[in-house]
């Protein structure tokens, strides 16, 4: 049986992955109703929204003692977004909960590789909490 007909068949929901010159995976997602375009980061602990992307998709933050690293920066201020919906394909969520940081260095980094710029990151909390599984060989994710 394939991975595919297995996970289907215990109603995983099937989302295809774009894999970008930098080995990332790049997917689009809709929060709270607005289109984005977001990293698959198996590595990020959170799953982020850029500081600039608040009003965009109108969420709610409040003050955060989560200090944010990666990517080459260390200790910078954070917020929480709480309980947005998210819909990643035919899959959906009310719960999801957002770190909101400064991306722009992610975004330079992706703008060198000539890749377009992302307005967040799901990360493991994301990949955890909704049982995601990643099928590499064919570039796709499974939620639940």
């Amino acid at each position: 049986m394939q991975l595919r007909t297995f996970l289907e068949e215990k109603k995983f929901h099937r989302i295809p992955l774009k894999k970008l010159v930098t080995g990332h995976y790049k997917l689009s997602a809709t929060v709270n109703g607005v289109p984005g375009l977001f990293i698959l980061d198996t590595g990020a602990s959170t799953s982020c929204i850029g500081y600039d992307e608040i009003s965009l998709f109108s969420m709610e933050t409040e003050d955060s003692e989560i200090k944010a690293a990666g990517a080459g920066a260390i200790n910078m201020e954070t917020r929480m977004a709480r309980k947005n919906k998210v819909i990643i394909g035919s899959w959906s969520s009310n719960t999801m909960d957002f770190v909101v940081f400064d991306l722009s260095h992610v975004n330079q980094g992706l703008q060198q590789a000539e890749e377009d710029s992302i307005n967040g990151i799901i990360g493991a909390d994301f990949l955890k909490q909704f049982r995601a599984v990643i099928d590499y060989g064919r570039n796709c994710l499974y939620l639940k």
